[in-house]
């Protein structure tokens, strides 16, 4: 315990303390700087939207994801390519990826030769809209076989979070399922189709970037991750290899 002296003496301690760190906090006041506050560490997130595009559902989420300064990756059905050529020029001009979702939406576990046409053909559906480049490829239903996988010339992705927004149709759940359960390095699957995923999205976004979280590309997660992904594999996240039966 101390005594009366020893209280004295810690008393003068703290005041040429305060004393000498005076004239920094008059400077900092000054100068209009705040004190430097403690940084979270970046979480990156891959958004992911599935059967796209959608003329007015697709647009209004660019416009949310350009105001938030989000990116995302869309998986583009073939067929729905024609009249949303603009759409899709928007989305690489913007800094999104695009991917390929096969023309009608096949599956491409049971189909052998059908399914890989549709690949090849979405492929030159999206070149023609938007130039060359590589097209991840995304399995509708997420179904792929070993020929597949062997046959596609580039990384196949599934997903981390499904939020089964096709099903749920409630925007506010599946936010706060998203925010309920999304990680870093996370792919969470979405449909730009309906208006309520792109409202849960865009909230999603605002409550998880609060939080640290970044929304980049599939590319972008994958480099942040340190993995250089693979033609023929089918990827969960970037440190998550999905086998196939």
């Amino acid at each position: 315990m101390l005594t009366g002296e020893g209280r004295e003496n810690m008393r003068d301690r703290y005041h040429w303390l305060g004393m000498a760190l005076l004239p920094l906090l008059m400077l900092l006041a000054l100068s209009g700087e705040a004190m430097p506050a403690m940084q979270q560490p970046t979480s990156y997130v891959a958004l992911t939207f599935d059967d796209s595009p959608n003329r007015e559902n697709t647009q209004r989420l660019l416009d949310g994801l350009k105001e938030r300064g989000a990116k995302a990756t869309f998986f583009i059905i073939g067929e729905q390519v024609e009249g949303n050529e603009d759409l899709l020029r928007r989305m690489v001009d913007e800094g999104h990826q695009i991917g390929n979702h096969t023309y009608t939406h096949r599956r491409l576990d049971t189909t052998g030769a059908v399914g890989l046409e549709e690949v090849q053909r979405t492929d030159a559906a999206l070149r023609a809209a938007v130039g060359d480049g590589v097209f991840w490829v995304r399995p509708p239903w997420g179904f792929a076989s070993p020929e597949t996988l062997r046959e596609i010339g580039v990384p196949l992705v599934y997903w981390s979070v499904d939020t089964e927004d096709w099903s749920v149709r409630d925007a506010q759940k599946i936010a706060e399922q998203l925010e309920r359960e999304v990680r870093s390095g996370d792919i969470v699957l979405l449909h730009d189709a309906y208006d309520t995923s792109v409202d849960a999205a865009l909230q999603a976004i605002d409550a998880l970037g609060a939080r640290g979280f970044r929304f980049v590309t599939l590319q972008e997660l994958f480099e942040r991750f340190g993995v250089e992904p693979e033609a023929g594999k089918l990827y969960s996240r970037p440190d998550t290899i999905r086998q196939v039966p």
